[in-house]
């Protein structure tokens, strides 16, 4: 269901287009917390969620001007951030975060461990998986991405995403047995 823009909300992003700082600082301040949630999804660290949620709105500002008022402004603003978080983790590439395909050959998830555990503490638990695993888990398991998208979007091979994933899982509910999860099962 599309959520159309309020008008309250039109008002405010056309102050930000004129460059007004008040309605600049009144846009971050309402969604600066749901944005932060999306930067610590993908970052390892408190501090670069922060350093991410800034350059996120620095983007949102820069690329107002292209916003066509169609659907919701929450939503658009949410790629920008997920747009942002993965070029931080791409240009991280040089890092060895994607592990062999033929390391997963033959190891299956158990998806039941992790369907029962809080979000709250499921999200904790994300933010400790290595860059690669947080990255693709986030976009494919939240995000909603397909793995071919994955792949183009990272410059990885489909076959990396889904062991990406895989392992994601697997660490997962390795996580979750360690915090007593097991008795979720």
């Amino acid at each position: 269901m599309k959520r159309e823009m309020s008008s309250a909300e039109e008002a405010l992003i056309e102050r930000c287009l004129q460059q007004d700082s008040a309605a600049q600082k009144t846009l971050y301040e309402t969604y600066a917390n749901r944005m932060y949630a999306i930067c610590m999804r993908y970052a390892d660290n408190p501090d670069t969620s922060k350093d991410l949620l800034q350059e996120g709105f620095i983007r949102v500002f820069k690329a107002m001007p292209g916003f066509r008022k169609e659907g919701s402004f929450e939503g658009w603003m949410k790629r920008i951030f997920v747009n942002n978080c993965i070029e931080y983790y791409r240009s991280k590439r040089n890092q060895p975060w994607f592990s062999d395909v033929d390391e997963a050959a033959g190891i299956q998830a158990d998806d039941h461990t992790l369907s029962n555990f809080g979000v709250e503490e499921l999200l904790g638990l994300i933010r400790q998986l290595p860059d690669g695993y947080r990255t693709v888990f986030n976009m494919y398991a939240i995000e909603g991405y397909a793995h071919k998208e994955i792949a183009d979007q990272l410059g990885i091979s489909e076959s990396t995403s889904k062991t990406q994933l895989l392992k994601a899982r697997l660490m997962l509910q390795r996580l979750i047995a360690e915090k007593g999860g097991s008795r979720f099962a």
